[in-house]
């Protein structure tokens, strides 16, 4: 098979995490696959390095920024059979959107419970937006890979579908107890009667360091021959180096040092309460030392208390520490040491790389020639109706959505499409708004609407496309450009349409006064855009400032009430049945007395139009709505135009 991984961290990187992964990828490639990484940081000759930053206070650690469009154009090329997603950084996400868009396999890992790490940095606040983060990220894959039985049930029990266990080995030859050195322990001011209390692993808030340094203060004290060794780095280092001095801080091991550092030690202490495994633990079961762990993620599974380690009920320090001051007792006896190092015998990395490889060859196999599925065009289902009113698009701002009105028409066949003004915003284009390929596409669709479904456009003009107002009136083809149109429904009703901006007086005699307003209207969309990625975190549905406004503001409701007067007043004078407009962005559909006042709302916020059914009844229909009437998934057809725009 051919398999990519994607991570954030790989070796030469110093941590759980990236040991796993260069254990995995080395594992099939012995196994025969063909195995390729894209990661950040220092890669090596046949790896794909992705662009990153460093997270601020933690510059040992690497975020993965969005790659999408490069994603895709490697899986477009080189298409593996399956892809594992080991981080969940903006690149992860990238990986696995563009994945699931090109109908490849994709798993994910959950290797770090960073929602947990949220109280140790004092962001408690944010650890249900985190959270939920995890939960949609890991919800997207086919399947997620937790290491321990515990993490495992955690996931489900928490909503996340499709999680699977993958355990963790350790490398039995690697760490062993004859790694064992009299010169380094020297070097630590031990001699042979000395204990060696070790601790292994990132110096971070999150693996509960200060305990461990309380933990040994009170050891020292009960036995004043007792020497601690701290193995790793990070963040918090130079503090706790400071505030300890008799601790030696080994910094950063790898290979026959690290092996060395842990077989020259007696008890291995590891205080942490936030891991999804911790093969630290199996590293010291390896090396014959005694273990001293909370009762969870991997001591849980393989550490059988007073047989083999020791392990206190997660959570209590007390406990925690009498442990650690049992251990100083258990480090002078050779049973509990041999018993740790036969555990660890039985757990080689074999059995878990075999474990993953089924995992991804199901998968693979269960998606043969689903790329070709996913591009080759399906029978969308389709609604047939007379004719489309649409208003608001606001083609060349940031909010229009324009991808949503484009999948709306592709669901739709119709004799007459009538464009309702402001479908392309000037004003905004004009004051150096940024026209993207979306809005291309928008304009294509229509193009291809006229020429090969035969379709009749109508465009009137609105104010944010006013310049047109020069060239009217204007035909060619099938397309009429004009500033106000007569629809003759097919149950003989007359309908006036015009975009309405008519009869809004700051429209139409203090034009920098509208333009102004456009401006604030602007801004109130880019906050109510932040605002609403912050209700996303937190679980919430989206919602609309300038509605709640609309609704809200007495002025506000007053202009709507009184724009609505004038425009059935105008359908009356123009001995019409019915009028249809736009511009003021709320759908309406109501009958007051004889005239039928339709508005049909706006493509950036209420994604509404107005539809005539081929029995002359008009209807305001809902962007969403509609699609779950006709079965439609939005998300994934909207996906393979992305591919096919790439």
């Amino acid at each position: 098979m051919k398999i990519d991984f994607v991570t954030d961290t790989f070796p030469p990187d110093v941590n759980g995490v990236s040991m796993t992964l260069g254990r995995l990828t080395d594992g099939l490639r012995r196994r025969g696959h063909r195995v390729h990484v894209i990661r950040t940081g220092e890669g090596k000759a046949g790896e794909t390095i992705a662009a990153s930053v460093a997270l601020p206070g933690y510059k040992e650690v690497r975020v993965g920024l969005p790659g999408p469009f490069k994603l895709r154009k490697r899986w477009l090329k080189k298409r593996p059979d399956a892809i594992y997603v080991a981080t969940e950084s903006p690149l992860g996400d990238s990986a696995v959107k563009a994945a699931k868009t090109l109908g490849i396999p994709v798993i994910t890992g959950f290797h770090t419970n960073f929602h947990e790490y949220m109280e140790q940095y004092r962001l408690g606040g944010l650890q249900p937006a985190a959270k939920f983060y995890l939960k949609r990220f890991h919800s997207r894959a086919d399947c997620t890979l937790a290491p321990s039985p515990e993490v495992v049930e955690t996931l489900r029990a928490e909503g996340f579908p499709e999680v699977h266990l993958l355990g963790r080995g350790v490398d039995t030859v690697l760490f062993h107890p004859e790694k064992r050195r009299a010169a380094l322990r020297e070097t630590w001011g031990a001699n042979d009667g000395s204990p060696v209390v070790l601790i292994v692993g990132r110096v971070a808030p999150e693996k509960n360091l200060d305990l461990g340094m309380e933990v040994f203060r009170k050891m020292e004290e009960a036995f004043s021959g007792a020497r601690c060794v701290v193995v790793g780095d990070g963040p918090i280092r130079a503090r706790l180096q400071e505030a300890h001095p008799r601790v030696h801080f080994a910094g950063v091991q790898t290979g026959e040092e690290l092996a060395a550092h842990y077989a020259s030690a007696d008890i291995l202490l590891f205080p942490s309460e936030t891991e999804t495994f911790g093969n630290v633990v199996l590293e010291g079961l390896a090396s014959g030392l005694v273990t001293v762990s909370y009762d969870y993620a991997a001591p849980a599974r393989h550490v059988s208390h007073g047989e083999n380690g020791l392990k206190a009920v997660k959570g209590d320090a007390g406990q925690f520490t009498r442990l650690a001051l049992e251990a100083l007792d258990l480090a002078a006896h050779q049973n509990l040491r041999r018993s740790a190092r036969q555990t660890a015998e039985t757990l080689g990395w074999d059995q878990v790389i075999a474990s993953f490889e089924e995992r991804l060859s199901i998968l693979a196999g269960q998606s043969r020639d689903i790329l070709r599925h996913h591009l080759t065009p399906k029978k969308r289902p389709k609604l047939g109706c007379r004719t489309v009113f649409l208003s608001d698009i606001h083609l060349g701002t940031p909010d229009s959505k324009a991808a949503e009105v484009v999948h709306f028409l592709k669901h739709l066949r119709c004799e007459k499409l009538v464009l309702n003004g402001d479908i392309i915003d000037g004003w905004a284009l004009r004051r150096g708004a940024r026209w993207r390929g979306r809005h291309s596409r928008f304009i294509r669709k229509v193009l291809k609407m006229m020429e090969k479904e035969k379709t009749e456009v109508i465009y009137i003009r609105g104010n944010h496309d006013d310049i047109l107002e020069r060239f009217l009136p204007l035909a060619f083809g099938r397309l009429k450009v004009m500033k106000e149109h007569i629809h003759h429904a097919l149950n003989g009703q007359r309908y006036l349409v015009v975009h309405g901006d008519g009869f809004d007086s700051v429209s139409t005699n203090h034009k920098w006064l509208a333009v102004l307003g456009s401006v604030g209207y602007d801004a109130l969309l880019n906050l109510n855009r932040l605002y609403n990625r912050w209700r996303a975190w937190r679980g919430k549905e989206y919602f609309s400032l300038s509605k709640k406004i609309k609704a809200k503001v007495k002025s506000a409701v007053s202009f709507v009430d009184r724009y609505e007067q004038q425009l059935q007043e105008l359908a009356r004078h123009k001995k019409c049945d019915g009028i249809i407009c736009g511009h003021i962005h709320t759908p309406e559909d109501k009958q007051v007395g004889e005239i039928h006042y339709l508005n049909s709302g706006d493509w950036v916020e209420s994604l509404t139009a107005i539809l005539e059914h081929v029995d002359g009844k008009m209807e305001l229909v809902e962007y969403s709505s509609f699609l779950a009437k006709l079965g439609s998934r939005p998300e994934i057809e909207e996906e393979v135009e992305e591919i096919e725009a790439a």
